[in-house]
């Protein structure tokens, strides 16, 4: 099937105009309509809101943006069930043109199944539109992100613009650090979030064409070649799923926290909150039982969602509880200490090892290649925390995996001549891997193991709580935020690259 016969694109379409957009002028058109819906929305004007959502997802900006959005993410080369991907430049400009609200009829989604973790044998169910499908998503998604933003609660970091987990994480570090900071914690999971949400409630409550909204809430699904009708929840895999999710979902830390200052004082209750994930602290473990727990099982139970039994329990900070892949504590001294938790740590060294082993026929310049691209991106997470110990450790589990591997690969040769071949000397470490390359000029270079503690810790800045990027108040912060986020970016790219090789890859 061609795109003009799934997009329905008229003939006197330009077959090309992708490649001579002005990206900067069409994002700057979304942008002040955006600024502008945020605004009506701040003033109660709905009906003002309404309007400038329908010239928003008509305008030719926004459908530019959307396309781009679908074509140029993780998952554009997935199809759905009509098996369509947009790769060239005709294709998404056929798919610009396409995108209309009359006589817009999504097609079932494709259902697949993948594990929940590393070596888990649970499966997340997967629900992928097709392309075309996708990219209405994406320009009706547009005009519900300021909204998104003027919904969402203050200390709500999932899934939200400029907003990531390292500032929950610091969030959860600012509650509980100083010495009279609440001392229990609520860790709360939601059940199959995205799999219950009730469609109704979204259908009275999400400020969209509600038209639009109820054919992606009811288009159904293809799971082993059979037709199922779409009952309950949102697609996890669906463009918009995550901001239906957050909007669902906000309210729920302005209703759980006092409005009174003293009583906030007194009481500690704060909630962070990352997607489904969310921690709430108080001073005693009373309040959470009787005060915070009956207010969450209400709001949850509105929008058809209820607490997992078995994910949810309460802790005291002196025992530590696991949040984001972290472990916050507070020690004998009185210091609290995030850092990588041992779940996590464990299942990363699992998935190094099992690496290791599977490549012991493969090239050691391909082995160093997948092994610092893993690296770098886990170190990368936990280089905020407090990580140094278990940087080290990493790097001497990863040392032990590789000279097993060493030996199993050459079995009639001797350590020496295995730590002559494969480990050299590089700074203060003695025991390096590397290998051998040649560059494009066909000239010998070295190529080294990437080592855990060659990434320095940094301190994450965490984002202010009520700051949104569709308010002018912030526009200067932005801007200094997303400069110093360059500059540490570059630090880090070369950190990165002092610690991998001394030339670039192939």
């Amino acid at each position: 099937m061609t795109a003009n016969k799934s997009t329905g694109a008229a003939s006197a379409v330009p077959n090309d105009i992708w490649s001579d957009l002005n990206w900067p002028a069409l994002e700057a058109i979304v942008l002040r309509l955006q600024m502008r819906i945020a605004k009506a929305e701040r003033e109660g004007r709905r009906g003002k809101v309404r309007a400038l959502q329908r010239l928003l997802t008509s305008s030719f900006a926004a459908k530019c943006l959307a396309v781009r959005r679908v074509t140029s993410s993780q998952g554009k080369n997935t199809p759905g069930v009509d098996g369509e991907v947009w790769g060239t430049n005709q294709q998404k400009t056929r798919g610009i043109f396409a995108l209309k609200r009359q006589g817009y009829k999504p097609k079932p989604l494709r259902r697949i199944h993948i594990p929940k973790k590393s070596g888990s044998k649970d499966l997340r169910a997967l629900s992928i539109p097709c392309i075309f499908d996708r990219a209405t998503q994406a320009l009706y998604l547009l005009s519900l992100e300021p909204l998104v933003e003027e919904w969402a609660d203050p200390n709500a970091y999932g899934f939200r613009l400029k907003r990531s987990a390292h500032d929950a994480r610091e969030q959860c570090f600012n509650v509980l650090a100083k010495g009279k900071s609440a001392t229990w914690i609520l860790e709360g999971d939601i059940k199959a979030c995205f799999d219950r949400i009730c469609p109704e409630h979204l259908l009275r409550t999400i400020p969209m064409d509600k038209t639009i909204l109820r054919k992606f809430l009811k288009a159904g699904y293809i799971d082993k070649g059979q037709l199922h009708p779409t009952l309950f929840g949102v697609p996890q895999g669906g463009v918009c799923s995550a901001a239906l999710a957050v909007m669902a979902l906000s309210g729920i830390e302005r209703r759980v926290r006092s409005n009174n200052n003293k009583q906030r004082d007194r009481e500690k209750i704060n909630m962070v909150a990352y997607a489904d994930d969310f921690v709430v602290t108080a001073a005693s473990k009373e309040l959470l039982t009787d005060k915070v727990m009956p207010i969450l099982v209400d709001a949850l139970a509105k929008v058809g969602l209820e607490l997992s039994p078995t994910k949810t329990k309460i802790t005291h900070i002196d025992d530590g509880f696991n949040f984001l892949g972290f472990n916050v504590r507070k020690y004998k001294n009185g210091k609290l200490l995030i850092k990588p938790a041992k779940e996590n740590v464990k299942r990363f060294l699992q998935e190094i090892r099992t690496t290791i082993k599977k490549g012991v026929a493969l090239p050691t310049e391909q082995l160093i290649h997948t092994l610092n691209s893993r690296l770098t991106g886990w170190v990368n997470y936990y280089r905020t925390s407090v990580s140094s110990e278990v940087f080290a450790k990493v790097d001497h589990e990863i040392f032990q995996a590789l000279m097993r591997w060493a030996m199993k690969r050459h079995a009639r040769k001797g350590k020496k001549w295995i730590v002559r071949k494969y480990f050299t000397r590089r700074g203060g470490d003695n025991w390096r891997f590397h290998c051998i390359v040649k560059d494009k000029k066909g000239e010998p270079k070295t190529l080294f193991l990437k080592n855990a503690t060659d990434t320095k810790i940094r301190r994450h800045v965490k984002i202010k709580s009520e700051a949104t990027p569709f308010n002018p108040l912030y526009k200067e912060y932005f801007k200094q935020r997303e400069e110093e986020r360059k500059r540490r970016k570059t630090i880090i790219n070369y950190e990165s690259s002092a610690g991998l090789r001394t030339i670039q890859p192939y």
